[in-house]
C-alpha cells in the first residue's frame, strides 16, 4: 500500500529548498559590474581549460556567460544565475538562467557556464525572444571532454555550443537541458 506521508516531508523540504534558493538569489542580485567582473573572469577560467573555446570566441557572434549557478535539490530541485551577453568585447544585455528538474537527485552544487552563438541567426533568436529554452529554437550542442577533443574551428557546423565548468559541490552531473534563460535589466 503506497503511504503518501513518507513522501511529503521530501517535497516539502526541497519545494522550501528552491524557494530560499529563489529568495537569496533575488535578494542578492549582483550589479552590472560584479557580473561584467564575475564574466570575465569565468570566461578566463575556461579559456585556460579549453583551448576550444577560446579559438570558438574569435569566430562566434555573441557569448552568454554565466559565471555562477547555483544548483540544488532534493527529488525537486532547480538552479539559478545570472549572467550576460557579450559581443565582441562588449556587453550588450544582461541574463537569468533558470532550471526547474526532478528526479533521484539530492544536494547542491555550484558550475558556470558559456554558451557560444557562432551564428547571427541565433544572436538574433536570443535577442528577439522573451525568454529562450534551450532545446528550441537555435541547435545547441554541449561540448564536454570528449567532443571538445574532435571538434576544430573548421568543424563547427551548429548555432551554438555551451561549456560547463568551474563545478563545485556535492551534486552528481550537471545538465543545461530545460533551462529558461531571460533578459533581465540592470
Amino acid at each position: 500500500m503506497y503511504n503518501i506521508r513518507s513522501h511529503v516531508r521530501p517535497i516539502i523540504l526541497a519545494t522550501a529548498a528552491i524557494v530560499a534558493m529563489s529568495g537569496m538569489n533575488q535578494a542578492s542580485a549582483a550589479t552590472a559590474e560584479d557580473l561584467d567582473k564575475d564574466s570575465r573572469q569565468a570566461l578566463q577560467t575556461l579559456y585556460k581549460t579549453e583551448p576550444l573555446a577560446e579559438h570558438m570566441s574569435r569566430t562566434a557572434k555573441a557569448v552568454l556567460v554565466f559565471p555562477n549557478v547555483i544548483k540544488a535539490g532534493l527529488v525537486f530541485g532547480g538552479s539559478y544565475g545570472e549572467g550576460e551577453m557579450i559581443k565582441g568585447s562588449k556587453v550588450v544585455d544582461y541574463y537569468n538562467s533558470v532550471t526547474g528538474s526532478w528526479g533521484l537527485q539530492a544536494g547542491a552544487q555550484s558550475y558556470a557556464y558559456a554558451v557560444f552563438l557562432m551564428t547571427d541567426e541565433a544572436v538574433r533568436y536570443v535577442e528577439k525572444t522573451k525568454g529562450w529554452e534551450l532545446g528550441v529554437g537555435p541547435t545547441v550542442v554541449a561540448v564536454d571532454e570528449g567532443l571538445a577533443k574532435n571538434l576544430s574551428t573548421s568543424s563547427l557546423k551548429d548555432d551554438a555550443y555551451a561549456f560547463i565548468f568551474s563545478q563545485q559541490g556535492l551534486m552528481a552531473g550537471v545538465s543545461i537541458e530545460g533551462t529558461k534563460i531571460t533578459r533581465i535589466d540592470r
